[in-house]
């Protein structure tokens, strides 16, 4: 066989495994949640909300990092 016939034929089956690995599994897609913070988000007082909050989000299988972002947003005024 010539080295263009084989050429060709590589080409050819590449074209038609290209979609296939096209839909092959995506990767999950990342959620975003924000939380506003009455206070600095450092404060110890509402750390249990936000520690419930995340570990309800896993019992419902969402993962912190991997697909959902908890981000944590401080209230303006308790910015200095």
């Amino acid at each position: 066989m010539s080295t263009r016939r084989k050429f060709i034929m590589v080409l050819g089956g590449a074209a038609i495994a290209w979609p296939l690995t096209a839909r092959a599994q995506q990767p999950e897609r990342m959620r975003r949640i924000g939380v506003l913070m009455p206070t600095a988000s450092d404060n110890q007082r509402y750390q249990p909300y936000l520690a419930a909050l995340l570990q309800g989000l896993q019992q419902l299988g969402w993962t912190d990092g991997r697909n959902v972002q908890a981000t944590v947003f401080d209230h303006p005024r308790a910015l200095p």
